[in-house]
């Protein structure tokens, strides 16, 4: 059962939905040497370390409106971060609305909403393929709250803070709350898809692939870039630098890995 804002009820003591939001984003690059690799490596690790990472989670934080009750941060060796924040309900100012509106949330403000028991967590994985010359980061971010607000609201922010060519996003509504009636709500707010809450410039700079199961509460999106500009795909070098041959067989390999990673399947040549 699907509530909007006008159909609201009242419910039995406290929202015990469980609303998880993962967000996975893919960087890719073409180095040609292992200096450049190894510098790709480097520069990824630098941009995204596990300080700069937590000051991300503590921005999703304030847009769900959480309470910051630990933070677990490591960089790891040779490469890679995680961070993991565990948080609480927030101070409520008023009852919510927002989290009814199938819309993109902020960028980000300070947003007041109630949930607790949840937690974010982000890993990052930088890595290089030996022979092809690709590269590619991918940081896997997990949001998950109970009450109130859905995590959805921060997938605009989350968009924002990171260099995206490939984008894959999974949200479910798990476990059912109660009305005062005793009547069970398996979930407290329409959606028809995870897109609606991507602002309308982003989708337009994206190819895009929903797979919804509506009837178990389980939404699936993937967006890939359109505009191929491959003097942006190269790392310490530029296109003036290479033969037109070169360019074409480093942009066949770039969109190759691309296309397989949105896809979710290897393509054979």
């Amino acid at each position: 059962m699907a509530l909007s804002h006008e159909q609201r009820i009242e419910l039995h003591e406290f929202n015990n939905l469980t609303k998880s939001l993962s967000f996975n984003m893919y960087d890719v690059c073409y180095t040609n040497t292992k200096a450049e690799r190894e510098a790709y490596i480097e520069y990824i690790d630098e941009q995204y370390n596990a300080e700069r990472l937590t000051k991300i989670l503590k921005n999703v934080s304030d847009i769900i409106g959480a309470h910051v009750l630990n933070v677990a941060k490591q960089d790891f060796e040779p490469q890679g971060a995680s961070v993991t924040v565990l948080v609480s309900e927030g101070p409520v100012v008023e009852v919510p609305t927002e989290s009814f509106d199938e819309s993109p949330g902020p960028l980000p403000d300070s947003v007041v909403m109630q949930l607790d028991k949840s937690h974010i967590t982000v890993h990052t994985y930088p890595e290089y393929h030996p022979n092809e010359g690709i590269s590619t980061f991918r940081a896997d971010i997990d949001v998950s709250t109970c009450g109130e607000i859905s995590p959805l609201k921060a997938l605009n922010y989350l968009i924002h803070s990171f260099e995206t060519d490939v984008m894959t996003m999974d949200y479910r509504v798990r476990g059912f709350t109660r009305d005062i009636n005793g009547n069970k709500l398996f979930i407290d707010h329409d959606i028809s898809s995870i897109q609606n809450y991507i602002p309308e410039e982003v989708k337009a700079l994206y190819d895009m692939i929903d797979v919804n199961i509506y009837q178990e509460n389980i939404f699936h999106t993937k967006c890939k870039l359109k505009k191929f500009e491959l003097d942006q795909y190269l790392f310490g070098s530029s296109k003036e630098k290479i033969s037109e041959e070169e360019q074409q067989q480093i942009t066949e390999r770039l969109t190759k890995e691309m296309d397989e990673i949105y896809y979710g399947k290897n393509m054979n040549n």
